[in-house]
């Protein structure tokens, strides 16, 4: 199925999406990157345009939870850990918990981060203390290399090890919002400083390219052998930001879906039967140009290859990491996707996806 390269991507049924002249067809759209980080007020993935909904989210939270995101961040504070950090906590704290100090949990998850006193992260009467839990976030937090490099969500999912990575990013404006207004730090947008969407797309093609010639092993994620998916998945890991690991769930949950026509470098590419979602069986990294990277089938090797159609190929890319579009208080173009037949959305402490070999173990959030 890999071996139909074809020099154009002729694709009957997609209403002219992309004909003959396939390259300049996925280039289209391609030039601009948006305005870069600097003024994000918008989160990564299909959930929109952030502007104003900080505000209005945070205004939703109960007075426990305000407390508790305050008690966030006087205990960073306390720490000397800078105003990023306390974004972070409050974005995982919000996701698990509604920001909640709960005495339940998928298993034995518990408190505010959802941590498993099974899994090393305190007695259950440590995990829901509040100071104790907020102290342990930062704690494993502060060992994640790289973290204040890292968007915030990204960040929050290195700690909590989510199957639904891309759920933190949906309340960083709540969360910027809650760091200016109760930390006393002004015009914070918890992206500053950060790098733009092409320079992340870059990145995990550079670690991609080094990937070249390393066998297909079916479930492998590295270093010395992949698959697929676990191959996107590590080079979007190499530049910081976090993806699930099987092919279908990176196209649910793996980022922005944006049109095959409007395909950039970076963005991921997919195969399913049918052209059926719930088909997917394989994808691949975009390089521009009409050119894929992947890990290919069992006695393959990492390749890179003209994009093929085969009858199989979906209409739609993936986008890990998109710059946000100007603040317009109106939603995103894109969309998120209805996730496959009997997915259900992650409820606090739910389990993660089965981890990728070779990857660090699990944390909190019932993630082990």
């Amino acid at each position: 199925m890999r071996k139909l390269v074809v020099a154009f991507v002729v694709l009957a049924g997609f209403a002219g999406l992309i004909g003959v002249g396939a390259v300049t067809a996925l280039l289209v759209g391609s030039g601009g990157r948006g305005a870069g980080w600097s003024n994000c007020s918008a989160d990564l993935g299909p959930w929109g345009d952030g502007a104003g909904r900080g505000e209005r989210d945070a205004a939703a939270l109960s007075g426990e939870s305000i407390a508790i995101a305050k008690r966030i961040i006087e205990i960073g504070k306390q720490r000397g850990l800078p105003p990023r950090a306390w974004q972070i906590a409050i974005q995982a704290g919000k996701t698990e918990s509604n920001l909640v100090n709960v005495f339940h949990g998928d298993r034995d998850s518990l408190g505010i981060f959802q941590m498993r006193p099974s899994m090393g992260w305190g007695s259950a009467q440590q995990v829901t203390d509040v100071d104790y839990a907020i102290n342990k976030f930062y704690d494993v937090l502060l060992a994640v290399p790289r973290w204040e490099e890292m968007r915030p969500g990204d960040a929050s999912q290195r700690v909590e090890r989510s199957a639904f990575p891309l759920r933190y990013h949906k309340w960083e404006p709540m969360a910027a919002h809650l760091v200016s207004v109760e930390g006393n730090v002004e015009g914070i947008s918890a992206c500053q400083d950060l790098p733009s969407a092409g320079v992340l797309a870059s990145q995990a093609i550079q670690y991609a390219q080094t990937q070249l010639g390393k066998p297909y092993v079916w479930g492998a994620a590295g270093p010395h052998a992949f698959d697929c998916s676990g191959l996107t998945q590590q080079a979007w890991k190499a530049a910081g930001v976090e993806i699930p690991k099987y092919s279908q769930s990176q196209y649910f949950q793996g980022g922005a879906h944006v049109p095959l026509a409007q395909a950039q470098p970076g963005d991921l590419v997919f195969w399913g039967y049918g052209r059926d979602p719930n088909g997917i069986h394989h994808v691949a990294l975009y390089l521009g140009d009409n050119e894929v990277l992947h890990a290919p089938q069992p006695g393959e090797s990492v390749e890179v290859t003209k994009l093929w159609d085969g009858g199989q190929l979906l209409p739609t890319v993936v986008r890990p990491a998109a710059d946000p579009a100007p603040s317009s208080g109106a939603g995103s173009s894109t969309s998120e996707p209805a996730p496959p037949a009997g997915t259900a959305s992650r409820e606090p402490g739910a389990p993660a996806d089965t981890p990728s070999p070779g990857a660090p173990a699990p944390a909190a959030g019932g993630a082990r």
